[in-house]
């Protein structure tokens, strides 16, 4: 057995995958389905493209709800705090930032929990991080 993907559904495929982008992922591959009405995108880590998420953009408009409800996918940073500064400087919310130097979390376009944990062990605390609340829900 191989682990392939998790795919989730967007409304936006250019807001989403600008998010991926800032996270670090890179599109690896698209399928387009006339007949179906649907795009299929893949991304993943540079260099670990056995790990991928599927975007399912459906053509025809519906609204996505429960982004919670599904969980999260979970990324392993080399740093967490410059990583987090990427998205933020990227306009992304930093949900729960990461003030144990650890972990944090962000949230897609769509609503879809994204866990950041630190390679190895727990960066020092460090400003702004440190003092930050937690914004919405993660």
């Amino acid at each position: 057995m191989k682990y392939l993907h998790t795919m989730i559904r967007v409304s936006d495929p250019d807001a989403t995958i600008a998010f991926f982008n800032l996270l670090g992922l890179e599109e690896v591959r698209r399928m387009d389905s006339e007949k179906g009405r649907f795009t299929l995108i893949f991304l993943a880590a540079p260099g670990d493209h056995d790990a991928q998420v599927e975007l399912t953009h459906n053509w025809d408009p519906e609204p996505y709800t429960g982004g919670r409800n599904f969980g999260h996918l979970a990324y392993r940073v080399e740093n967490i705090y410059e990583t987090c500064q990427r998205l933020h400087d990227g306009g992304v919310t930093i949900n729960r930032p990461p003030r144990d130097g650890h972990m944090a979390f962000v949230r897609t376009p769509d609503n879809i929990s994204i866990e950041l944990l630190q390679e190895g062990g727990a960066l020092a605390p460090a400003e702004p991080w440190a003092s930050m609340s937690n914004t919405g829900e993660w």
